[in-house]
């Protein structure tokens, strides 16, 4: 009788040593739970600013022409935005001469009232490079002018990354090639993007240094 009173005095003493051991553990489990829980529930907060502050910088228009481009009004790259593309284009004074051969084939309509398009805009001194006899004569023959135009202008809005390495159907209904990478860009191997994705209402806006032919 004596030993089992023993036991049980034993059994009873070693339960009360554990027992504040045991809360001091479920405490401590405790503790670090909730920190580590503070810590998981502020990281994607961090995690979620990085991507949109990366987006914004690529999204944005690039190339050395851009600087010319209006800081602001309907010329500038916020206004362009607001206007289908044709009548953004005509905002902008670099590409007055597009504008021009643009409403001389009829085509303003067109252009403004496309969807997701892609143009890749001649600047002035682009046209400049074609002899004034042959450009007038291009002028004048408005198939002829539609048929260039329109090869200027790709069936879908095409990013600075789709232009790396790509082949794309025109309006004009032939193929024009693009390579480059980075902020350097190539049309067909010739044309260079002097300032590249420049967004409109309907349109992304290549601007290049020169007038690309239908092959």
């Amino acid at each position: 009788m004596n030993a089992l009173r023993f036991r049980r005095a034993a059994v009873a003493v070693a339960a009360a040593a554990a027992l504040p051991l045991t809360l001091t553990a479920c405490g401590g489990d405790d503790s670090s739970g909730s920190a580590s829980d503070k810590a998981s529930t502020a990281a994607p907060s961090a995690e979620k600013s990085m991507p949109a502050d990366d987006a914004a910088t690529a999204d944005g228009p690039f190339g050395p022409a851009c600087a010319s481009v209006p800081k602001d009004g309907a010329g500038s790259f916020d206004g362009m935005a607001k206007d289908p593309v044709a009548t953004a284009a005509s905002n902008n004074p670099a590409l007055s001469t597009l504008v021009a051969a643009v409403k001389k084939a009829g085509l303003v309509d067109t252009l403004n009232n496309a969807e997701n398009i892609t143009v890749f805009a001649p600047t002035n001194d682009a046209f400049a490079k074609i002899p004034k006899a042959d450009l007038d004569k291009v002028l004048a023959d408005k198939a002829m002018l539609t048929k260039i135009l329109t090869y200027h202008v790709v069936g879908q809005k095409l990013t600075p990354q789709q232009l790396e390495s790509g082949s794309y159907a025109t309006l004009e209904k032939s193929q024009l090639t693009t390579a480059g990478s980075g902020e350097a860009y190539k049309v067909n191997d010739a044309s260079n993007v002097v300032c590249g994705n420049v967004p409109t209402a309907n349109a992304t806006v290549y601007i290049v240094d020169s007038v690309l032919m239908p092959k």
